[in-house]
């Protein structure tokens, strides 16, 4: 039998990030949640809430460099690909299951298609949706032309592997010069997609979002270049920002708190411009990604964390964060489909809903995490990670 990887022994977290994590991944649901409600971009409540996204990527970037910078010489690139499929893919398969569940309970008007699909079409997608195959819009089976049908949050997982993969098999022999020679090139693109100058001609299609970043999550080529431009320059300026050491701040205390509350307020901020000073919105997501998400990733990074409170509260934020993320997203569906059902109830009926699908959500990602996806990944590590 051929030699497995060899054992790399754990580091230390930074703990105050993964708690920053749990809290965007909270603000996302909410996010979601309200999206039900909204006409648009303009009118949505947490307004930017779509930014998480990004910052999600810097967090990856830092995170992914800190984790394996230095390991190299004792690891093959097998070897990481497996660390990254073993760490994230669990979550996928359990999220498009879940999906899957839900899917005809998502029937909301606007899916039409949902209805139409037949079981053994569903069982495709669900397949596919497993193994991280992006279905093309000829494929859609909702109505939202999604790369996974069942599980709409699953499109920035997507670009998350390409950067793993990126970094695998080029990046990570940059230099620093040569990282921040492509980080300030894909900062054009972030500029480019967030002022709708449309250097390339890709944005025409996406006239409800200009001004935004929002897009990424298809396959037809506005959503190809999106995804593009909101990946290359937070998760490699993340890369980038990490062996950068000396650029952290620290806060010396309240740092988790003081990093929630900014995280909170780049996203609940309301739209900026009205109709006729849009760009303000444009200039604001490029504010907020180029400087200010890096900026609470080195202060988060440099903080110290006090207390067994908060460090207990960043711990449990850091679990769920990533099953939260992955899992919530087919009972927004089935949120949207009871509100259009029931579009004359009460309000206070609408927020017990919306609510206690908030609350289901945090307690299935907080079971699925204990339940399934450590033993999982204790098994797959045990199997595939450590020597015969």
């Amino acid at each position: 039998m051929a030699a497995e990887a060899i054992p790399l022994a754990s580091k230390p977290r930074f703990e105050i990030l993964d708690g920053l994590r749990g809290v965007a991944a909270m603000l996302v649901v909410v996010f979601h949640l309200f999206e039900t409600y909204s006409s648009g971009p303009a009118d949505q409540i947490i307004n930017h809430g779509y930014l998480a996204v990004d910052f999600f990527f810097v967090l990856s970037g830092f995170v992914i460099g800190y984790a394996y910078d230095d390991r190299w010489g004792r690891m093959s690139t097998w070897d990481f690909f497996k660390r990254r499929l073993i760490r994230l893919q669990p979550m996928v398969v359990l999220g498009t299951l879940i999906g899957a569940f839900w899917f005809y309970f998502g029937a909301a008007p606007g899916f039409e298609l949902v209805m139409q699909t037949p079981w053994w079409k569903l069982l495709l997608i669900m397949i596919l949706g497993c193994i991280m195959f992006p279905t093309p819009p000829s494929m859609d089976i909702r109505g939202w032309k999604e790369i996974n049908s069942l599980n709409g949050a699953q499109w920035s997982l997507l670009w998350e592997y390409i950067a793993n993969i990126l970094y695998a098999l080029v990046v990570r022999r940059f230099s620093r010069v040569a990282l921040g020679v492509m980080v300030a090139l894909s900062a054009f693109l972030t500029i480019d997609v967030a002022m709708d100058l449309d250097v390339f001609g890709l944005l025409k299609a996406r006239s409800y979002a200009r001004y935004t970043v929002i897009g990424g999550f298809g396959l037809t080529p506005d959503q190809i270049y999106i995804g593009i431009c909101r990946l290359l320059y937070p998760f490699f300026g993340g890369l980038l920002l990490y062996r950068l050491g000396k650029l952290r701040i620290n806060l010396k205390s309240g740092g988790m708190l003081w990093c929630s509350l900014a995280v909170a307020a780049t996203l609940a901020v309301p739209h900026i411009g009205g109709e006729t000073h849009q760009w303000l919105n444009g200039l604001y997501c490029v504010v907020i990604i180029l400087f200010v998400y890096p900026a609470i990733v080195a202060a988060g990074a440099g903080s110290p964390l006090k207390g067994r409170k908060t460090t207990a509260v960043c711990k449990f934020l850091g679990l769920i964060s990533y099953p939260l993320y992955i899992t919530h997203y087919p009972m927004i569906y089935v949120q949207m489909n009871w509100a259009a059902r029931h579009a004359d109830a009460p309000l206070g009926t609408h927020i017990w809903v919306a609510v206690s699908i908030f609350a289901a959500s945090i307690a299935v990602a907080y079971a699925s995490v204990k339940v399934y996806d450590l033993p999982i990944r204790a098994w797959l590590s045990a199997r595939f990670l450590r020597k015969s």
